[in-house]
């Protein structure tokens, strides 16, 4: 049996020299039995999600669209080692500069000291930080 989508993915990482050992896979009907047959033959073990678990891949789905939606889709994309830098500093704005409305962290980022408190913008100057080249702006206490 052959997979073109297989055969293409293991093309791909064998140029790259990258040689995975698992691939975790959700239980689409895209994936066949095939796609797995063409990736287990060379040494990469398949591990598919939970069945009957349909909110299982909901965070990491949820953070793809917030990169998508916030950096990605608006940001022209140079070439690999572009995508790269472009990614570490949209995370480092989405850890440490960007507040979370989540259980227990509004307003805070996930990287935030849990000892300090946010300041209110009542009598403080607001300094504008801009992120990615001004895509995004972070606003913090000014000295």
């Amino acid at each position: 049996m052959d997979h073109p989508a297989g055969r293409n993915l293991v093309l791909v990482l064998k140029e790259q020299d990258r040689r995975p050992r698992f691939l975790l896979r959700d239980r689409d009907a895209k994936f066949t039995a095939a796609f797995d047959t063409v990736l287990t033959a060379t040494g990469v073990t398949v591990i598919k999600t939970a069945p009957q678990a349909p909110r299982m891949n909901a965070v990491a789905e949820r953070f793809v669209r917030t990169v998508s939606v916030e950096c990605t889709d608006r940001t022209l994309i140079a070439g690999e080692a572009h995508l790269r830098r472009v990614l570490h500093e949209y995370l480092t704005h989405y850890n440490t500069g960007r507040s979370h409305q989540g259980c227990d962290m509004a307003p805070r980022a996930p990287d935030d000291d849990s000892n300090v408190i946010p300041f209110t913008a009542q009598h403080t100057r607001i300094r504008r930080q801009p992120v990615l080249a001004g895509l995004i702006n972070e606003y913090r206490a000014a000295a």
